[in-house]
């Protein structure tokens, strides 16, 4: 194992985020391979964790006063064994190979764990939305989808949102697709309802860490409710992560963007939630302006020079991160642990360091990783997919009621694919081992390609 990771790192050094994850996933999944020695036999490792196919781009624009700006897009087609690509797009000035290429790997993964027929990819531009106009994302948007409409189609790859492409986004590169292919397909999910986009889907990525979240406590016999949340972010994942946590009777006392963070000991209810989403999907505007209007809010800006993010030292029963990758360090977990937290869900992408993670699980609490707890948003993307295929629409009910089926069914499955090999209540381990089973499986059946 360690010379097929050092063999990765020779190849492709530098990429110290796609390392960390094969890293964890290496960990995890030894005794399986310990179980079944075909699987050495027939380069598995070695296969899985190179991409099928990396597409990298120029992307010519310009802005509102004429001046010409290139960006450089990505699409990195990680798997494909058990279905059509599928995974997000993301526009950040942080995008870079090594990230897309990690957030592809953990894509296969989560998406095996959700039951649906979908591979792994992930995609997107190192282009910067915040600060443009709509026509200047509307430029950006239309140069970006005249290259990579030749790599993706709905049997084919199915890309989705992710940081900076939301519903404005996904609506211009949809509409860039419809008019380079002449087809009106389900390519695109997290769609606008009235035009093949799914209920649901908005909240699907929140919603679905926290019915996880529930499950976790359920194993203790506790709920959610009257339990002191500490949630990070303030975009899609963190505002219906709130919501839903409201909806079950817990209380959230923190939010946070690249700024600070707010801390507002009585609890953000529900009329300060809708202030939140007015202020970060409309106005796109920064957190410290909740600190303006209520008064009770402590607000912290960012401090680079800090050796942990002040947001986790407060006392807490739960702790849902659901900004970025890599948010919570060794230090921020042994302040978590202080704190008195008794689970640790994940709603953004690797947002603990392992070292973190390590602190967590030495200290018995209940870790859920993103890979199983934020897996929400790609089912009901694929539930998306689904209505699409078939021309309909399912009402709110329904899908709900799937998301939370589904939720429940991966956490079942981490929990049983734990306990089979010798790590119960690891639901680490198990989500590692429950999704490389189900693509190793695929991958023989279709031989060496």
């Amino acid at each position: 194992m360690n010379t097929i990771l050092d063999t990765i790192k020779a190849r492709d050094p530098g990429e110290k985020e796609f390392h960390q994850a094969i890293h964890e996933v290496m960990d995890s999944i030894k005794p399986v391979l310990d179980k079944n020695p075909e699987y050495r036999h027939a380069g598995i490792m070695e296969r899985i964790t190179e991409p099928e196919r990396m597409i990298i781009f120029r992307v010519p624009w310009m802005d509102d006063r004429g001046t010409v700006h290139v960006n450089r897009g990505f699409r990195i087609e990680m798997n494909s064994a058990i279905g059509p690509y599928k995974g997000g797009l993301r526009f950040h000035p942080s995008v870079n190979l090594s990230i897309l290429k990690f957030l592809a790997f953990e894509q296969v993964f989560k998406n095996a764990l959700t039951t649906l027929p979908m591979g792994g990819g992930k995609g997107g531009s190192d282009f910067d939305p915040k600060g443009k106009s709509d026509n200047e994302v509307m430029r950006f948007c239309q140069s970006f989808m005249s290259e990579l409409f030749r790599h993706i189609g709905p049997n084919t790859d199915v890309p989705a949102g992710d940081i900076g492409v939301g519903a404005r986004e996904i609506g211009f590169l949809f509409g860039m697709y419809k008019k380079l292919t002449n087809e009106f397909t389900g390519v695109l999910t997290g769609k606008s309802l009235n035009w093949g986009g799914s209920l649901i889907r908005p909240e699907a990525t929140g919603y679905g860490c926290v019915y996880f979240a529930a499950e976790m406590l359920a194993t203790k016999n506790t709920t959610l409710k009257d339990k002191n949340c500490l949630v990070s972010g303030s975009g899609n994942v963190a505002q219906f992560t709130t919501e839903k946590i409201l909806s079950l009777g817990g209380k959230v006392v923190t939010l946070s963007d690249s700024s600070g963070y707010i801390f507002d000991e009585k609890g953000i209810d529900k009329s300060k939630l809708e202030f939140i989403k007015k202020l970060k999907n409309i106005k796109r505007g920064r957190i410290k302006e909740y600190a303006d209007k209520y008064k009770e809010a402590v607000y912290t800006p960012m401090d680079a020079e800090v050796d942990h993010n002040p947001l986790w030292n407060h006392k807490a029963d739960c702790a849902l991160p659901c900004a970025t990758e890599n948010e919570i360090n060794e230090k921020d977990a042994e302040n978590l642990v202080k704190g008195g937290i008794a689970l640790l869900a994940e709603g953004a992408n690797m947002p603990t360091t392992p070292e973190g993670v390590d602190i967590l699980l030495d200290n018995n609490i209940l870790y859920a990783p993103g890979k199983a707890a934020n897996a929400g948003g790609v089912a009901v993307s694929g539930l998306e997919m689904s209505q699409n295929s078939m021309r309909i629409s399912w009402q709110r009910e329904e899908v709900d009621h799937r998301l939370q089926i589904i939720m429940k069914s991966i956490h079942k499955t981490c929990l049983d694919a734990a306990e089979e090999y010798g790590s119960p209540g690891n639901y680490m381990k198990g989500a590692n081992i429950a999704g490389f089973v189900k693509i190793v499986e695929a991958m023989l059946d279709q031989g060496l390609v």
